[in-house]
């Protein structure tokens, strides 16, 4: 079954509306490249279109009522949106979920040493990549620092033009022999992803001429933790209560000879989460509450207190219930169980170069509009939500009555791999979900690529989800 390619339905007004926004949306990426970063700019959004913050609407006694609009934040890394429907809370609400975290590597806890003359910074990589990809490439440490009076240090290092930017070295070809037979995954091993920050001494005090001098040991390490205590005001000792991510440097650029296509860090999944909260915000009033949730820890299975398999929303659905209907467990159930979602992931674009890896009538497309997949999983759909054929009916009046460009898609051929979302999770409620999301290249590597024009469907595609489902 042929789509049409969605560039050929534009105008040059609606062309330059599929710009405008895929620059809005570059610029987010660009500035956003962390859970919490996201997490700031979707509050200063938030208040910007008049949302209020949900824990001051509870300390000061307010009910809630149609039109209303509010929002919570979990430990600054997770964040969920609320447009107050017509009908009661009870009655099941529609909701956009997307992820904002994205593969990385992790500064550990006890990470600064000095190994001949070189100051390195040990990681741990989170979610999945190819290891290989991350050296030889310049990378940005964005993160923060809590000191022990409870202040917060914010670390942003190699995103201005201006300032330096660190990074993984590799093995120089001449010597890699051995290196080039080793598999794909043994290449570069996860312990040696280190990450060089430094080369240059502290300068030796030469007045002193004491039996226990130190003669130079660590005296780049030193000078390291000189320029972080004069810049940050930070410690050795520090790092132990910190959040340092590295990432690749720099903003996102246009990609493409027309300009079509953007490349960009963290298009997995802030490509649906950007167009997912703007969707929101520009949807008014609708009849059933509109919801976007913004979550973090899923590229490591939505595990842990900000990620989806958390009480966070369920327990924020409940302050809703309490604030519009009056406390009821039971109506929380209803409510959760009543609701209907979009699991805003992205999918898998067909790639010419790698055919072999993709079945060409199930795949998705670039330039062909918002996918869906009616299940993820891998092979014989193991750990999959799989939506029913009555919600994907309904998905598809709604997208063609609201003239939205969009495909249907499997996550690559049957017995190749795989992969999953926070659909799963959610279904576990009794709702109606299904994934749906952008189609994107070269996913998990440092650098993913988008098109344009699916990224604007996305957004038309979400927003007629939320007033018409």
């Amino acid at each position: 079954m042929e789509r049409v390619n969605a560039w050929n339905k534009y105008n040059e007004a609606a062309k330059k509306q599929v710009f405008d926004f895929a620059e809005d949306y570059r610029s987010f990426i660009s500035l956003c490249k962390t859970e919490r970063e996201c997490v700031k700019e979707g509050v200063r959004l938030l208040e910007a279109a008049g949302y209020k913050n949900l824990e001051e609407v509870i300390a000061a006694g307010e009910k809630l009522s149609a039109g209303d609009k509010v929002y919570a934040v979990n430990m600054k890394k997770a964040l969920v949106a609320f447009n107050i429907g017509e009908e009661t809370v009870e009655s099941g609400m529609n909701i956009l979920g997307a992820h904002i975290d994205s593969p990385r590597l992790d500064i550990k806890q006890n990470p600064l040493y000095e190994e001949t003359g070189l100051v390195l910074l040990d990681t741990h990589y989170y979610g999945g990549i190819k290891k290989y990809q991350w050296v030889a490439t310049p990378l940005a440490l964005h993160g923060v620092v809590v000191l022990k009076d409870g202040t917060t240090v914010n670390v942003v290092i190699g995103e201005d033009m201006n300032d330096t930017v660190v990074g993984i070295s590799d093995l120089l070809i001449h010597l890699a022999s051995e290196q080039m037979d080793k598999k794909a995954s043994k290449v570069v091993e996860g312990e040696a992803l280190d990450i060089l920050v430094g080369s240059m001494p502290t300068k030796q005090d030469d007045t002193d001429k004491s039996e226990n001098k130190d003669s130079g040991k660590d005296a780049v390490k030193k000078n390291i933790l000189a320029i972080l205590k004069d810049k940050y005001g930070i410690e050795e000792e520090d790092f132990l209560s910190a959040e340092l991510e590295a990432v690749p440097a720099g903003p996102a650029r246009d990609y493409g000879i027309d300009r079509s296509m953007i490349i960009g860090y963290g298009h997995d999944d802030r490509v649906c989460a950007y167009p997912s909260l703007i969707a929101l915000i520009n949807s008014g009033k609708t009849k059933r509450t509109g919801v976007c949730i913004l979550v973090d820890k899923e590229e490591i299975g939505s595990v842990g207190a900000t990620g989806m398999q958390s009480k966070f929303f369920e327990n924020t659905v409940a302050e809703l219930v309490a604030l519009t209907e009056g406390e009821s467990e039971l109506k929380v159930r209803r409510a959760l169980a009543n609701s209907r979602m979009l699991s805003s992931d992205v999918s898998a674009a067909y790639d010419p170069m790698f055919a072999e890896a993709f079945e060409k009538r199930s795949a998705a497309f670039f330039t062909k509009g918002l996918a869906f997949n009616k299940f993820t999983g891998s092979r014989g759909k193991s750990g999959s939500n799989d939506a029913n054929a009555e919600y994907l009916a309904r998905l598809r009046k709604v997208m063609d009555d609201a003239g939205v460009t969009y495909q249907f898609a499997e996550l690559g051929k049957v017995d190749v791999g795989g992969g999953g979302t926070i659909a799963y999770i959610m279904a576990n409620y009794g709702m109606e979900v299904i994934d749906s999301g952008v189609a994107v290249l070269s996913m998990h590597a440092p650098y993913e690529v988008s098109s344009k024009a699916d990224v604007y469907e996305a957004v038309k595609g979400y927003r007629a989800f939320l007033l018409n489902m």
